[in-house]
């Protein structure tokens, strides 16, 4: 990170000073882009106030300004650098600075804890509330103390900045230098309906950005195949997501086994497999209701003509004689 920086913040304004003036104007208007996978709430128009990394500081400078923060340290160290709030508007703007812990949506997106224990909580700043003026952006020092006890690998994390009815974010990539493990597992493989559901569980302690591959054996032979593709997501140290494969062209009638491999960098692989029954059973259900319904009809006909069979009726000269179901069911006389 850069080097320390005065423990106060800097407001880069001056009325007399015009030519400053329009050249923080000019900068803070032009749209923020997301940063790493949409952590930042970037500005929504060319007047909404944004809060991005100073273009000066940090280990990693960028042509065009930093998309992130990105700190490294062993523990115990205190890592520096300056994150800027841009108020382009007419009005000034009171902004609170605070820290946040990354985290998974349960569908693999990114999002923050409301509660900070780690990287969140090790943030200070040099301000944490300021009030910025109009057209100005304010550049605020802050400190990252990393525990001495703190584990090896990597502790997303971000800064957060509330104001002006919104909250607006930016990434904090921290890794804690030491050992890194890259460990991914792939469980529950399962088919449902027209998709294949699964989890993915990060078991090491770096960020990972999966590849999938899936395959699916029916009884006569291979029903699905998809080569190795990176998913839209970033697995971070710890966490469980699940996910949906599509699977619009599944078999109507088979039996069938499903292998998913999963790998990442730093040699991470898993393979995992479940199985599925393909059953028609609206066609089945027709079927044997067509069936029941022929079984009944048959079974009256047995019960009718052995009822007939076995009746008698006494004759004109008094006599028992036996009736014939077949010309009593077709109305014949003998």
């Amino acid at each position: 990170m850069s080097p320390p920086l005065p423990p106060r913040v800097r407001l880069l304004w001056s009325a007399s000073s015009v030519p400053l003036v329009l050249l923080i104007v000019v900068a803070a208007a032009a749209p923020v882009r997301p940063a790493h996978n949409g952590i930042l709430a970037a500005a929504d128009s060319r007047t909404a106030w944004s809060v991005v990394p100073s273009a000066s500081g940090g280990t990693r400078p960028a042509k065009g300004g930093r998309p992130y923060f990105y700190a490294e340290g062993v523990p115990g160290a205190v890592l520096k650098d300056t994150v800027s709030v841009v108020n382009p508007g007419a009005k000034a703007l009171t902004v609170e600075l605070r820290g946040a812990d990354a985290d998974n949506t349960r569908g693999g997106g990114l999002s923050l804890r409301k509660r900070s224990t780690d990287t969140g909580a090790w943030i200070t700043f040099a301000e944490r509330k300021l009030r910025i003026p109009p057209h100005t952006r304010a550049d605020v020092p802050f400190t990252v103390t990393v525990p001495g006890d703190a584990t090896p690998g990597d502790h997303p994390g971000a800064i957060v900045a509330s104001g002006g009815g919104r909250d607006a974010a930016v990434r904090l990539q921290l890794r804690v230098s030491g050992p890194t493990l890259a460990a991914l597992t792939v469980e529950r493989v399962r088919a449902e309906g027209r998709h294949i559901s699964y989890d993915l569980v990060n078991r090491g302690n770096t960020v990972l950005t999966p590849r999938l591959t899936v395959r699916a054996d029916g009884v006569f032979g291979e029903v699905l195949h998809r080569g190795p593709r990176t998913l839209p997501v970033e697995l971070l140290p710890g966490r469980r997501i699940t996910l949906t494969e599509p699977w619009p062209d599944a078999p109507t009638f088979d039996a069938v086994d499903i292998t998913l491999t999963a790998t990442a960098g730093g040699g991470a692989r898993d393979t995992a497999a479940g199985s599925a029954r393909f059953v028609p059973w609206g066609l089945l259900a027709g079927v044997a209701a067509g069936l029941a319904a022929a079984g009944g009809g048959a079974f009256w006909w047995r019960r009718r003509v052995g009822g007939l069979r076995g009746r008698s009726a006494r004759g004109p000269d008094g006599r028992t004689q036996q009736i014939d179901p077949d010309n009593e069911l077709t109305g014949a006389v003998t």
